[in-house]
């Protein structure tokens, strides 16, 4: 039975959604243990929004502008004590559940990072930088804002602690989909550095792929993966690469 002070403590897991029917219903589900669902979702194409309702989760269709505003708009929507965000292609736990109980009830803590396991092409992988990948998703309600369109941080009034229990994270299901999503993280990292008015120069295209190879697959024990590991920090290193020419691009267009 739950004590007073943790009864007081509503919890809220809100999930934002574009198109993710393939993910939806598993992801509310393996949310059971929070007081509601909220899908925060912008105006999918599928059967999102159906299968969501269905699942009994709460709807709200927001036009999507970038995902700093799409984060503050459900904050914005919400009437509860703490906020969990947590992606389609991830799920929640008991154990994970139990945790966030005790440390919302017992600690003055207004965030919380929370470590993920991440399935690339099936197999967990724990080396090369995707584990423990903490990512900050727990917060008191009021006490966090997002900032920055692209690459979205959020920025908490107060102290922040480390949960234990992990996330799931079903990350690139194959490698088509690894090319595809690292091609647009590319595009969008070159135009960061742009914006920054940072110019590549000739030892970029050669130093920093293989910086980021030597840290993938040495300093983040990607070797512990073993092929695996090995394959993924050579996909990283080829980005780094592909950003950079990219980064170029943008300088030449822009003359």
């Amino acid at each position: 039975m739950q004590s007073s002070t943790e009864q007081a403590q509503e919890l809220t897991a809100v999930i934002l959604t574009l198109n993710e029917a393939d993910h939806i219903q598993d992801c509310i589900q393996s949310l059971a243990w929070a007081d509601r669902v909220l899908v925060f979702d912008s105006y999918s194409q599928d059967k999102t929004a159906a299968l969501a309702q269905a699942a009994g989760a709460v709807l709200i269709q927001s036009k999507f502008e970038n995902y700093a505003q799409q984060r503050n708009a459900a904050l914005d929507s919400l009437q509860t004590d703490w906020v969990f965000f947590v992606d389609a292609d991830e799920r929640g736990t008991s154990e994970l559940g139990t945790e966030i109980r005790q440390m919302i009830a017992e600690r003055p803590e207004r965030g919380w990072y929370v470590p993920r396991h991440n399935y690339i092409f099936g197999k967990l992988t724990k080396g090369a930088g995707w584990f423990p990948d903490h990512q900050l998703r727990l917060f008191k309600h009021g006490y966090v804002r997002y900032e920055r369109p692209v690459h979205e941080i959020a920025v908490v009034d107060g102290e922040v602690g480390y949960l234990q229990r992990p996330l799931t994270h079903y990350n690139y299901r194959d490698i088509p989909h690894f090319h595809q999503t690292q091609r647009s993280y590319s595009s969008t990292d070159a135009r960061i550095l742009y914006d920054e008015g940072i110019k590549p120069k000739p030892r970029n295209f050669i130093l920093q792929p293989l910086r980021q190879f030597y840290w993938r697959y040495v300093t983040l024990a990607g070797y512990k993966d073993g092929l695996h590991g090995l394959r993924l920090s050579l996909y990283m290193m080829y980005y780094e690469w592909v950003k950079y020419r990219k980064l170029a691009w943008f300088w030449r267009k822009n003359r």
